[in-house]
C-alpha cells in the first residue's frame, strides 16, 4: 500500500497565520484514508497581517517581488517544520495566500511563488491549485469539497467557518459547494480594531445585544441572493461589508454579537433549504468551530433536525491544510482534484503546478 507523506500548507483569508499539516494519506479498498501526524500554526504578527492585507493595492512589480519573497518565507517555515519534527516528506502542497480573486474577470492570484517555496524548503512543491479551474470558466473556488467528498462522506453537510463561510454537500450523487458569505473576517476585524487578535470562545459577543439596523443591512447584501456556484473573498468584505461596519457606532460586544447572528442566520437558511426531511449531520471546521457562542447560536438557528458535529481541535484547525495535502496527492496521481459541479467550470480537472527544488 502506497502511503503519501505530504505537508499541506494553508494561509487563509482570516489572516490568523500559516497552517502546516504533515499527513499520511493512502488508498485502502478504493477508499482514501488519512492521518494528521504532526501540525503547526505560525501566527502572523501585526506587520505581516498588514502587509498581506495591503498586498491587494501593490503595483505589479512590487506584488511580484513580494510573491517571490513570501514564497521563500513559506519554504523556510516548511523546512524548519520538517527538520524540527524529523519528518520524512515526499512533497509539499501549498495553497499560498489569496490576494486577488475575481473569477468573473478570469483572475485569481495566490501569493507564494512555487519555485521559491521548493528551493527554500528543499521539497518538491505543488501549488497554484486555482488557476486552471478559472481558465476552464470556473470560480476557482471552493476547492475543499473534493476532500469533503472523499475523506468526510459520512456527513450530510461540511461547513468551514474561516474568514468566509463555505459549505459542501451531496445532491443527486454529485458534490456541490459554495461560499455562503462572511464569517471570521468580520469578527477578527472588529476585535483587531480594539487591540485583540480574536474573541476567544465568543465571550465578548455573548455579552452584546442585537443591533437590528446593522443586522438588516448585512442580511440585505446582494451576494446572498445570487445562486450557487458562487465564491467571494476579501474584495467583497472591503468593498461592501466594511463600509456598513464603519457606519455603525456601537460597542464591540454588540457588533460581534450581531455579526455572529448574521453569520448563523445565513448558514442556517442555506442548510435548512437544502436538507429537506429527516435528521442530518453538519460537520463544522475552521476557526469558527472554536467559537462556543457561535456554535450555540448556529445550533439554535438550525433546530432539532440538523445536528452540529464539532470534531477534535486538530481537525478543526487543520482540515484545510489536510485537504490541500490531499489535493497534492490527487494531482501527483493524475486524479481529479477540482470538481466542476462545485466551481462552475466546463469540466473536472487535476489542477496544480509542480516545482522541483534546485
Amino acid at each position: 500500500m502506497k502511503v503519501h507523506k505530504v505537508i499541506g500548507v494553508m494561509s487563509g483569508t482570516s489572516l490568523d497565520g500559516l497552517d502546516m499539516a504533515y499527513c499520511h494519506i493512502w488508498k485502502k479498498q478504493e477508499t482514501w484514508e488519512f492521518d494528521i501526524k504532526h501540525s503547526s500554526s505560525i501566527p502572523y504578527d501585526t506587520t505581516m497581517q498588514k502587509k498581506l492585507q495591503g498586498a491587494i493595492e501593490l503595483p505589479a512589480d512590487q506584488l511580484l517581488s513580494y510573491h517571490n519573497s513570501y514564497g521563500s518565507w513559506l519554504g523556510n517555515q516548511i523546512k524548519m517544520f520538517a527538520e524540527n519534527a524529523g519528518l520524512q516528506v515526499d512533497y509539499v502542497a501549498s495553497h499560498g495566500h489569496t490576494i486577488h480573486h475575481k473569477p468573473e474577470d478570469g483572475i485569481t492570484f495566490q501569493l507564494g511563488e512555487g519555485q521559491h517555496v521548493a528551493n527554500a524548503s528543499g521539497f518538491k512543491t505543488i501549488c497554484d491549485f486555482r488557476t486552471n479551474d478559472v481558465a476552464l470558466g470556473g470560480q476557482g473556488a471552493p476547492l475543499v469539497p473534493i476532500g469533503d467528498q472523499l475523506l468526510f462522506k459520512s456527513y450530510d453537510f461540511c461547513l468551514n467557518l474561516g474568514g468566509i463561510s463555505n459549505i459542501s454537500f451531496e445532491l443527486n450523487n454529485q458534490r456541490f459547494a459554495f461560499d455562503i458569505g462572511i464569517a471570521n473576517m468580520i469578527l477578527n476585524h472588529i476585535t483587531r480594531q480594539h487591540g485583540l487578535p480574536y474573541d476567544d470562545g465568543g465571550k465578548l459577543a455573548k455579552k452584546g445585544t442585537i443591533l437590528p439596523g446593522f443586522l438588516a443591512q448585512l442580511n440585505a447584501l446582494d451576494y446572498y441572493t445570487q445562486p450557487y456556484p458562487k465564491s467571494t473573498g476579501y474584495e467583497w468584505f472591503a468593498g461592501e461589508i466594511l463600509p456598513i461596519l464603519n457606519s455603525v457606532d456601537a460597542p464591540k460586544e454588540s457588533l460581534l454579537h450581531t455579526s455572529i447572528v448574521h453569520i448563523c442566520e445565513q448558514v442556517a437558511m442555506q442548510v435548512k433549504a437544502l436538507a429537506g426531511e429527516g435528521q442530518h449531520t453538519l460537520l463544522v471546521t475552521g476557526g469558527g468551530a472554536l467559537n462556543t457562542f457561535m456554535m450555540e447560536v448556529l445550533q439554535d438557528q438550525l433546530g432539532d433536525t440538523i445536528r452540529v458535529v464539532i470534531p477534535n481541535k486538530q481537525l478543526i484547525e487543520f482540515k484545510e491544510a489536510l485537504v490541500f495535502a490531499f489535493m497534492g496527492v490527487l494531482r501527483s496521481e493524475h486524479e481529479i482534484n477540482v470538481l466542476h459541479t462545485v466551481t462552475g467550470a466546463k469540466t473536472d480537472s487535476s489542477s496544480g503546478v509542480v516545482f522541483l527544488p534546485s
